[in-house]
């Protein structure tokens, strides 16, 4: 199965557009060399204003990656581990409309809240637990 994730950099007070698309096509390169099916730079979700050229805006510092659902792990740790010495206070994650923030705490506890956000997200494997529980009941 795919999913779906979107990394959208959370720049510094003075970190502006141009340096966040630099910070994410950093961010999109070094996702491309794990075993994901895209990567490519995300889209804004705000509405183009009357009157703009169509065509679709880039979202500065966003990338959207596609993955089978065993490699976000290594997508999220990756993202985590790219965080390291870099001018950004975070990265917040969206999966299937749930978010989190890797942000103010230390790489282990980050390591931490991702394993915690995919089990959540994880399919059950057989059902039979669903069944078991409510045959107890």
């Amino acid at each position: 199965m795919q999913q779906t994730v979107r990394l959208e950099l959370l720049g510094l007070a003075d970190t502006d557009d141009d340096e966040l698309l630099r910070l994410g096509g950093q961010l999109r390169r070094s996702i491309q060399e794990l075993d994901v099916l895209d990567v490519r730079a995300g889209h804004s979700t705000d509405e183009i204003s009357k009157g703009a050229k169509s065509g679709e805006l880039l979202a500065p510092g966003s990338v959207v990656v596609t993955a089978a659902s065993l490699a976000l792990r290594q997508v999220l740790l990756l993202a985590n581990t790219w965080l390291k010495n870099r001018p950004v206070r975070g990265i917040k994650v969206e999966l299937e409309g749930h978010v989190i923030e890797l942000s103010d705490a230390s790489a282990a506890e980050r390591t931490r809240l991702i394993d915690i956000f995919l089990a959540h997200r994880e399919v059950p494997g057989d059902g039979h637990s669903e069944e078991r529980s409510a045959e107890q009941s």
